[in-house]
């Protein structure tokens, strides 16, 4: 047996009652587009009335739907009847902040000072029948079409935020989270309606450790019981007699032990992509359509929507089996989420507790080692848990062991070469070495790998490459903002002179995590440089 003292361990501290009961019901009355609006629904998003489908579902109705819809079947039939004079009638459809009176600094480091009131957006500004759903503080939005608060997105803004001492939207930022965890059991993908049934990435533990390196343990302890309750969502109360190979979020990876995977209990198409998906599901058999629809929903609560690093085929989203998959992503900050547990117990006194949570730690750390480290390779990879073998994606998803400080010296050593050889380009580090055509993969790059590449070098002594991969990306972030005085939601890391491209939408201006993760990528770059200041001074 591989870990007999451990699961000793396991077996006696199950025993202990440290769970929390989950309950994700929430007893308001929240308008859903796709539920309450029925066949009215399906024939907008159907119609190509609108480029985006997010646009319909982000429209206020102007009366109750149930008043809606049963206009709707009174009017549709009549000769004269016009869909989109309909919708305009019933709906007030969202607008986007116009920039054409606003003058934008000749410099990025002005601008970045500048935008975040921008970004900054309160919940009462929208009605009570939208798919927003209100928080009772004020919240940073990425930008362009994402005008709510996006789950994973809050963190690498936050660090930026933090820079710029804009402590105290941090601080209602973080209570907005834990206002979400009680009112829904977790972290929703973002505050509209649509987005409850899956979460994101969670980043909820590094959020508070940020503020917490500012301001103290004592500035966040009181987030402890909502941090424990995510953590039960993505643990689903661990059935210790799971028969089955999966359960929800769980994954069996042998006969005694789980790991977590990303899920979707939804079979249907998105409401924010609806004709896109449906559109794509139409190529599939009709018995194929539902697992269809949950691997891409699946593939959403990653963030990497979508990536080849989620499809058999590596060129074909029908080829999708994100549920099939035990990602080194998620797994890497589910340790890092009960290693913080375990530290804010130990800090409010709970010395079970703590050890509780170091033990899962501890055994989590030793699973990832045993099932996603590639020896041969020197990356940390996907496994499926299906075919029981590593997923064929080589990716940057590799970086999250060093991110979350899981990673033994040695196993750095062999990623840090691989980064260099492989994934790092003029721009920055490049997503995956797939060129799929979709947005999370070859040749782009994003400001949260961007931070998660260095943070995680930098946790392991690899300066010079990590200011390496900084000054790249911080070059091209300028580059790119000295000729369309935008920041963008992602980059062509590999050609810079060219725009990233893939996605289900236009790539995007704004933008929270870029904006974020550019304040404190430049401030490390400054901190090193005095640092080498100083070492010269002394000698």
């Amino acid at each position: 047996m591989r870990y007999p003292i451990l699961l000793l361990l396991l077996i006696f501290l199950s025993s202990c009652n440290l769970s929390f009961n989950q309950d994700s019901s929430n007893h308001k009355n929240y308008y859903i587009p796709d539920q309450h609006l029925g066949v009215l629904f399906s024939d907008v998003q159907r119609s190509g009335m609108f480029p985006d489908d997010k646009t319909f579902v982000d429209a206020e109705p102007l009366y109750s739907p149930s008043e809606i819809v049963e206009k709707y079947q009174v009017e549709k039939n009549s000769h004269d009847f016009e869909l989109k004079e309909f919708v305009q009638d019933n709906f007030q459809l969202p607008t986007s902040e116009k920039d054409e009176n606003f003058e934008f600094p000749t410099s990025m480091e002005e601008h970045l000072g500048n935008h975040w009131k921008r970004l900054t957006k309160s919940a009462a500004d929208e009605g009570m029948s939208s798919t927003l759903i209100s928080l009772p503080k004020p919240y940073v939005v990425p930008g362009g079409r994402f005008r709510e608060m996006f789950y994973w997105d809050s963190y690498f803004t936050i660090e930026g935020l933090l820079v710029s001492n804009e402590d105290s939207l941090v601080h209602g930022m973080l209570d907005n989270f834990q206002y979400l965890i009680e009112e829904f059991g977790h972290i929703p993908n973002a505050n509209r309606t649509y987005f409850i049934s899956r979460s994101q990435p969670p980043f909820f533990a590094f959020m508070l450790r940020a503020y917490a390196d500012k301001h103290g343990w004592e500035s966040v302890i009181k987030y402890l019981p909502a941090l424990e309750k995510e953590y039960q969502y993505w643990m689903e109360h661990e059935p210790h007699n799971l028969t089955d190979k999966s359960y929800r979020h769980l994954v069996k990876v042998d006969s005694l032990h789980t790991l977590n995977r990303y899920y979707s209990e939804l079979k249907i198409p998105r409401a924010e992509a609806y004709s896109k998906e449906t559109r794509w599901a139409f190529h599939l058999d009709t018995h194929e359509r539902s697992a269809f629809h949950q691997h891409i929903r699946a593939a959403c609560e990653s963030g990497w929507d979508f990536s080849s690093r989620w499809f058999k085929d590596q060129e074909n989203i029908h080829s999708i089996y994100t549920m099939d998959i035990v990602p080194v992503c998620l797994n890497s900050l589910l340790y890092h989420l009960e290693h913080t547990l375990s530290e804010m117990h130990y800090w409010y006194g709970h010395p079970e507790e703590a050890n509780h949570y170091m033990f899962r730690a501890d055994l989590r750390k030793e699973l990832i080692n045993t099932f996603m480290w590639d020896s041969k390779s020197g990356l940390y990879r996907d496994y499926d848990f299906k075919l029981q073998s590593f997923t064929p994606a080589k990716t940057l998803a590799t970086v999250y062991p060093l991110f979350c400080k899981m990673a033994s010296p040695e196993q750095a050593e062999r990623v840090c070469e691989i980064i260099e050889s492989e994934f790092l380009k003029d721009g920055g580090v490049v997503t995956t070495l797939i060129e799929s055509g979709e947005q999370w993969d070859a040749p782009n790059g994003w400001a949260p790998l961007q931070w998660m590449t260095v943070k995680g070098l930098l946790n392991y002594g690899y300066d010079e490459l990590a200011m390496k991969i900084a000054s790249n990306w911080l070059n091209l972030n300028r580059k790119v903002y000295q000729s369309e005085h935008k920041m963008m939601e992602k980059y062509n890391v590999v050609n810079t002179n060219l725009k990233a491209g893939g996605g289900e939408y236009p790539n995007q201006d704004g933008f929270g995590w870029t904006n974020g993760i550019a304040l404190i990528l430049s401030e490390i770059i400054q901190q090193q440089s005095n640092s080498i200041v100083e070492a010269e001074m002394t000698k």
